[in-house]
């Protein structure tokens, strides 16, 4: 009986100390100088602000990535161009499927037109430049779109840090000025500055770390999404070629 009520106290002084602690930090970044809340705002907004950007690239490339794997099994699956352009309005959500959109409506134009059936002359090279620009013209918007808020993340990653190490720096200072005002550097003199200094430099890096490590991830599986729109935009042009000389 008198050891469960030695646990039971002292998990209840854990949790009030916990709880203390809690307190301690919020009433520390309330009472602290507008320089370094400014700081903590802004370090705070700018790691809201990524979180959203992650969040929502991570579902984005995530479906390109289904989305596209799903579209070059139906087109390497299928025989007739013509079906694969009626289908890919269900895969609209893939850039390589937006890439042979491009493709496909600009090689219609083409076909249409006297240039577009004119074969092994010049007429035809310039049709095939044409194709050639339409194609790596839909990759680029469809790598900016995929880049797109990416920016932000690479801005927090470099610069959050260092907004921290600003309140740090102004929490220090503002403590070397109560040791000069009071000639005491005891811990009630500069405890509350000091830790307005750490905070800011934990909150920088907690808005850094994500950031630089997000960048990094939907930077490398961009351009993996990217190779495969040139690898795709190579071999459409190749089957259009052959298309053309067998024609």
């Amino acid at each position: 009986m008198e050891e469960s009520t030695i646990v039971d106290e002292s998990v209840t002084a854990l949790n009030v100390t916990a709880a203390h602690a809690e307190q301690g930090i919020m009433a520390l970044i309330l009472q602290a100088d507008i320089v370094v809340q400014l700081v903590l705002i802004i370090l705070v907004l700018m790691s809201v602000v990524c979180w959203g950007i992650i969040i929502s690239k991570y579902k984005m490339i995530r479906q390109a990535e289904r989305s596209s794997q799903a579209f070059l099994d139906m087109f390497w699956g299928s025989p007739d161009l013509d079906r694969v352009y009626k289908d890919v309005d269900a895969h609209l959500a893939s850039p390589i499927a937006n890439v042979f959109r491009a493709g496909y409506i600009e090689l219609s134009k083409l076909t249409n037109s006297e240039r577009g059936q004119t074969v092994g002359g010049a007429v035809a090279l310039s049709g095939e430049d044409n194709l050639h620009r339409a194609l790596r013209k839909a990759a680029t918007v469809q790598r900016t779109n995929l880049e797109r808020m990416s920016t932000f993340l690479a801005t927090t990653g470099s610069t959050a840090p260092f907004i921290g190490l600003f309140g740090t720096v102004w929490g220090i200072l503002r403590a070397f000025q109560k040791i000069g005002l009071t000639g005491q550097a005891t811990m009630q003199t500069v405890g509350p500055d000091i830790a307005h200094a750490l905070i800011a430099t934990a909150i920088g890096l907690a808005a850094a770390i994500p950031a630089v490590m997000a960048y990094n991830f939907f930077n490398r599986r961009t351009r993996v999404l990217t190779t495969e729109m040139d690898n795709f935009s190579d071999d459409f042009l190749n089957i259009v070629k052959r298309h053309f000389h067998t024609a």
